[in-house]
């Protein structure tokens, strides 16, 4: 009798089904791995706008109304208007005692499901269930 070594097709067949196991557990997580480190981009971002701002204001009295951002970047180092999957802008009243930051999601990115994250001159964030994970 010849001594043959190889694979049979049961064993090749057991292994696979493994392998798809494991991808079918790794995948997802991997997924919501990167989207949490995405938001955390936003997050960063906005937290820099803000002290940009205050930054602003402690210097000039009154935090910075220039819309287009121009000004905090050059002078306070706010981050560029995109970080990541997320563009920040400036939404609702934007005055020297008060602004509104928002990051929102770029259109057709990952990000879209996970929706817009804000924050104030008052260190106010919302969504909170975003900002806590």
């Amino acid at each position: 009798m010849k001594n043959t070594r190889g694979l049979t097709l049961i064993e090749l067949l057991v292994v696979i089904i493994i392998v798809g196991i494991l991808a079918a557990v790794a995948i997802p997580v991997y997924t919501n791995y990167m989207q949490r480190g995405r938001r955390a981009d936003a997050k960063t971002a906005l937290e820099q706008v803000r002290a940009a701002q205050e930054m602003w204001r402690a210097e000039k009295g009154g935090y910075s109304t220039d819309a287009t951002r121009v000004q905090l970047q050059t002078t306070m180092g706010a981050p560029p208007t995109t970080v990541g999957s997320y563009t920040w802008s400036f939404t609702g009243t934007l005055n020297a005692n008060s602004f509104t930051v928002t990051a929102t999601p770029i259109p057709g990115g990952s990000q879209v499901a996970d929706g817009p994250l804000t924050i104030n001159w008052m260190a106010q964030k919302t969504p909170a269930e975003k900002w806590a994970k």
